[in-house]
């Protein structure tokens, strides 16, 4: 191997392990490794913020199965990264982080953009290192690459002095062998497979991150039809194939008390690369584990196992071998009319998505209409919002359509979560990307409107409601859509609606909806939700579920 300075090795240590994509938004300290990617069969995608690009390296790793880098500069770019890298580690996603230092002789003279970085990154990384010399660099990042592809898949983060980068000398180095991750015990399988089989008991499996792909999910509806177990998943997956062919699983509830109305009655809860549900939130006087009390949990798979394995072994020693998968059925809404609402956007969506389409949805209270609408849809991807800090959907679109070039991507967001990285868009123009955006626009932050009412705050008043309102001024999406080069429109009538997604979608390339849509809880509606919420523990199950079916289906 050729010996170069130490920003050239790394790069190619890198791409010798299989990390050819990096999401970039460089400064002073990352130019040696800005000049070596001329050098090298690594893709730069330069994004114009950090949330951005750490976003894109989880959709790309959620897509291709493997880590991207980002490049961020110092620890105020890692900060500013910060938000999004937590919905990566949440999604359980691989992605190594490259972050420029000062220069190792000039941190003693505390320059204004001097912070610790590691302190930083220790919130995020798995493992974090800083490299001292560039001789070890190669080294480093080879070890970074192993880290991040796992088991389990892990966020690594190499901090790169300047004077590392520039170094001479540096050889690149051959990734480590990949790990083959064991399958859970013999033991384990056998104990959850008697749970299962046991007469009378009500089992439900909550499925999560690597189980959601189509080989998962018919080897869990092979247990479901076999034993009459319940199959749920995630509230937020990280990738969840779904559509017609496809065994159908109902997502656990954002709201902690209809997520209890759902899981009511059951004996056993069967965890597969899940872990428990809890609320997302305290609440003054509720639970915040969701497991009912005379429930048992079992896990059947830890994180650094095998999970696709583990339920395969699960079928064997429930006798589902040889049971057929009950799959989804060909199904599609009519297409809406009317004036515009956020159910007859997912109405739409239902009627009009493309195969193979990959859904990036933050959709917030505006998509809950989005999965029944959907379920009987040609098959597709849903990549949720996996951490809950909002401003992922448009970033992880991004990366989403750089891993699947030739798949079509729909970034759903609301107007709120829109505007935390709204820079996407100029990233989706310049590189060409196939990403149509729908901005569910309601102007307000509608999700915060419903936590003001349950959270038991005192009487709210004016100034308190101004602080979740975004109606004055109205942003305008269609403008800064343009001014960054995607062509938009505004619509606020179902047929227009119908049109501009048609279009769209069968249009290549980049493309924004902004649909002006009312609130979906707001008025009498707004105030009597924690009420029916409250009301949901103490009226008989069959009602409560009928009336969480009705809310949220």
């Amino acid at each position: 191997m050729t010996k170069g300075n130490g920003a050239q090795a790394l790069i190619q240590t890198l791409i010798h392990g299989g990390v050819d994509t990096c999401f970039t938004n460089p400064g002073t300290s990352e130019m040696h490794f800005v000049a070596a990617l001329d050098r090298s069969n690594m893709r730069g995608v330069l994004c114009l913020f950090e949330g951005v690009a750490s976003g894109a390296a989880d959709g790309y790793a959620r897509m291709a199965d493997k880590p991207a880098a980002t490049l961020l500069h110092l620890g105020c770019g890692l900060g500013n990264a910060l938000a999004n890298l937590h919905n990566a580690r949440k999604a359980r996603v691989p992605m190594i982080n490259i972050i420029g230092d000062h220069a190792t002789y000039h941190t003693q003279y505390d320059a204004q953009l001097q912070s610790d970085i590691e302190t930083v990154a220790k919130n995020i990384s798995t493992w974090f290192k800083t490299t001292p010399e560039t001789s070890q660099l190669a080294a480093d990042a080879a070890e970074a690459v192993a880290v991040a592809k796992g088991p389990p898949a892990q966020i690594a983060t190499l901090i790169l002095p300047a004077d590392v980068s520039w170094g001479e000398g540096a050889e690149p180095v051959q990734a480590h062998e990949p790990v083959q991750a064991p399958a859970a015990s013999g033991e384990t399988v056998q104990a959850i497979a008697r749970v299962i089989k046991k007469s009378g008991k009500k089992v439900a499996f909550l499925l999560g991150n690597r189980v959601l792909r189509e080989a998962g999910l018919r080897a869990a509806s092979q247990i479901a039809q076999k034993t009459g177990a319940k199959l749920f998943c995630e509230v937020f997956p990280t990738r969840l194939e779904r559509g017609e062919g496809l065994p159908a699983v109902e997502r656990i509830a954002y709201l902690a008390e209809m997520a209890s109305v759902q899981l009511d009655g059951y004996d056993h809860l069967v965890l597969v690369d899940a872990k428990a549900p809890v609320s997302f939130f305290a609440y003054p006087g509720k639970k915040s584990y969701l497991v009912p009390d005379k429930c048992t949990a079992h896990t059947l798979v830890e994180p650094h196992e095998d999970a696709l394995a583990s339920l395969q072994a699960l079928v064997e020693a429930a006798g589902a071998s040889n049971t057929e998968p009950k799959l989804q059925s060909a199904e599609r809404p009519k297409l809406p009319k009317g004036k515009l609402n956020a159910a007859k956007v997912c109405q739409a969506i239902g009627a009009l998505l493309p195969t193979h389409a990959i859904i990036s949805d933050e959709a917030q209270t505006s998509g809950v209409r989005l999965p029944s609408f959907t379920a009987g849809a040609p098959r597709h991807d849903v990549l949720a919002l996996t951490g809950g800090a909002i401003g992922q959907g448009l970033p992880v679109a991004v990366g989403a359509a750089t891993a699947s070039p030739d798949r079509p991507v729909l970034a759903l967001v609301g107007d709120g979560s829109a505007m935390y990285t709204i820079q996407a868009l100029w990233t989706i123009a310049r590189e060409g990307l196939d990403v149509t955006t729908v901005i569910l626009n309601n102007r307000s932050y509608g999700i915060l409107n419903i936590e003001l009412e349950r959270v038991g705050a005192d009487k709210i008043g004016p100034k308190a409601k101004a602080q979740l309102d975004l109606s004055e001024p109205a942003i305008d999406f269609v403008a800064m859509a343009k001014g960054m080069g995607v062509s938009a429109q505004r619509v606020a009538t179902a047929e227009d609606f119908n049109a501009a997604l048609r279009n769209a979608l069968k249009t290549r390339g980049p493309y924004l909806i902004d649909a002006v849509v009312p609130s979906e809880y707001e008025g009498l509606k707004l105030k009597a939700l924690p009420h029916m919420l409250n009301a949901l523990g103490s009226v008989p199950s069959p009602v409560a579920k009928a009336i969480k079916k009705k809310i949220a289906p």
